[in-house]
């Protein structure tokens, strides 16, 4: 007869499971960062929605010149991530934290 895990054991492995990762983090935002993407990882949807559209239309929008502002902003808006990465990866943390711990 085989013993099953504490209740602390499964709430353990769930977190690892849906823990996000600081070094992933920063490999997304380093190839896709422009899109969004990392923020999207780190379930930040509507913001990395937002730079998604903000980096599409500025893109098309650079065929006529006028979009060079906007990938600027994007571009800017890139580097203040990498700042922002390991709080936001903390956040998203505590945030799976407190769903299992309901």
């Amino acid at each position: 007869m085989t013993s099953r895990p504490s209740a602390d054991t499964l709430a353990q492995l769930r977190y690892q499971a849906e823990s996000r990762s600081v070094l992933l983090a920063y490999l997304i935002w380093f190839f896709l960062g422009y899109g969004g993407v990392h923020r999207m990882y780190l379930g930040r949807w509507i913001s990395g929605f937002l730079m998604l559209a903000l980096f599409g239309v500025s893109l098309l929008l650079t065929l006529v010149f006028i979009g060079y502002l906007g990938l600027g902003l994007i571009i800017l808006w890139w580097v203040v991530d990498a700042l922002l990465i390991p709080g936001m990866t903390r956040r998203a943390n505590n945030r799976v934290i407190d769903r299992l711990a309901r």
